[in-house]
């Protein structure tokens, strides 16, 4: 049976403040994740990520969107290990690869489930900075919620759909490769 978990994280701060497009640079202000073991959605400030990396280790891997270029980059400075390593979808790859470009979690939102998001990542930087952290909760896990819909609907019916100025698109997908997600191959004798 396939376990893997859905991932979403918020930052601290933004690009501007660290003066670079470099996701290495940016601080955790929390995950959020949707867990197919547990049935359950979850939450990690800064200071609890500890709790999360043994469920991670576990998963049979990691979904997210945009994940491999930001959400990971940004975990990996508090993981001892690479999480890059771990095995993971990016939904955002193959839609890339079908469209030569990307689309925003927005879009698919819209054009997929016909709903959108609760706002947008300066908010939750706000939020933290505020240290409004139910709201900063809410808003991630509405991510989580959203990611997890959308790789559902791509992997039952093989397309996602977005919106355009004045319509709607299809994007032609195939998740079921993240079915077969590669495991991890330990080299090391335990």
């Amino acid at each position: 049976m396939e376990y893997p978990i859905v991932l979403d994280i918020e930052t601290q701060n933004t690009f501007r403040d660290v003066g670079a497009y470099d996701p290495t640079l940016l601080s955790v202000s929390l995950v959020g994740i949707y867990d197919y073991r547990t049935d359950k959605y979850e939450s990690f400030l800064e200071d609890e990520l500890e709790k999360l990396w043994a469920r991670l280790e576990r998963a049979s891997f990691i979904i997210g969107f945009n994940s491999t270029h930001f959400d990971i980059p940004v975990l990996n400075r508090y993981y001892t290990g690479d999480l890059g390593k771990l095995p993971s979808f990016d939904i955002l790859i193959p839609i890339k690869e079908a469209l030569g470009r990307g689309v925003r979690l927005e879009e698919l939102a819209q054009g997929t489930l016909k709903y959108g998001k609760t706002g947008s990542g300066l908010d939750a930087v706000t939020f933290f900075r505020d240290k409004n952290f139910e709201a900063l909760r809410d808003y991630c896990l509405s991510d989580v919620k959203i990611t997890k819909e959308i790789y559902e609907y791509g992997k039952e019916h093989g397309l996602l759909k977005y919106t355009i100025p004045g319509g709607v698109r299809e994007v032609k997908v195939d998740f079921r490769p993240a079915m077969y997600a590669a495991k991890i191959n330990f080299t090391l004798p335990f």
